[in-house]
């Protein structure tokens, strides 16, 4: 995969909105701005300014490479900033650098508050206070194209947190739009998930 991340690596704190980061429910961060010194401030910048508007700190991993690049600091990261973590299972598996998911999966356990682990077709896993809710792979159609398939989890699944659904409500969101996104080249979905969701919810 070739990552292209265009003028957000340049971005310095002084060049962000954070008047809207302070009005947000919740703050979704990519961990492919670690590798640039001015991204990663202005990535911590915005992080501070939601943790003391009372907002979340969501982030995702983003690629295992990515991990393996900055496994240490991701690990402080993700103790004392993120309150809510996406992963897939190479991604988890790299940061602990464990033998298998299960392995990572204890060692992440109570780190931040949600924990979000992809598997693919294999479903999901969210962890919060505790509990380990397993959540199904959804199929609708032939796998074309797994190209923003991540992406389309967290952003079913933080709609539903945006708007108070249980955890394993906002997962089946989740898996729902990433079900869909792979039936069609691109990452941009051609149909309604919000229609999706309300038909298998």
């Amino acid at each position: 995969m070739c990552t292209y991340l265009g003028a957000s690596v340049l971005l310095e704190p002084e060049d962000l909105e954070l008047s809207i980061v302070k009005q947000a429910k919740v703050l979704y961060l990519e961990g492919y701005l670690w590798d640039n010194p001015s991204a990663k401030r202005a990535f911590l910048a915005a992080a501070e300014t939601a943790k003391t508007s009372k907002g979340k700190v969501a982030l995702s991993l983003s690629d295992s490479f990515c991990v393996d690049r900055h496994r240490e600091s991701f690990i402080d990261l993700v103790k004392e900033n993120v309150d809510i973590l996406f992963a897939n299972e190479s991604e988890i598996i790299s940061l602990f650098q464990s033998s298998n998911f299960e392995t990572a999966m204890e060692k992440i356990k109570g780190c931040c508050d949600v924990i979000v682990l992809t598997r693919g077709k294999e479903g999901s896993v969210v962890l919060s206070k505790g509990e380990c809710l397993s959540i199904p792979s959804y199929s609708f159609g032939e796998l074309v194209d797994t190209t923003g398939a991540g992406d389309l989890y967290a952003s079913g699944f933080l709609h539903g947190y945006a708007n108070n659904k249980t955890l394993l409500d906002c997962g089946k969101m989740g898996s729902i739009c990433a079900g869909k996104v792979v039936t069609q080249l691109g990452p941009r979905p051609q149909s309604s998930l919000r229609e999706l969701i309300m038909e298998n919810i």
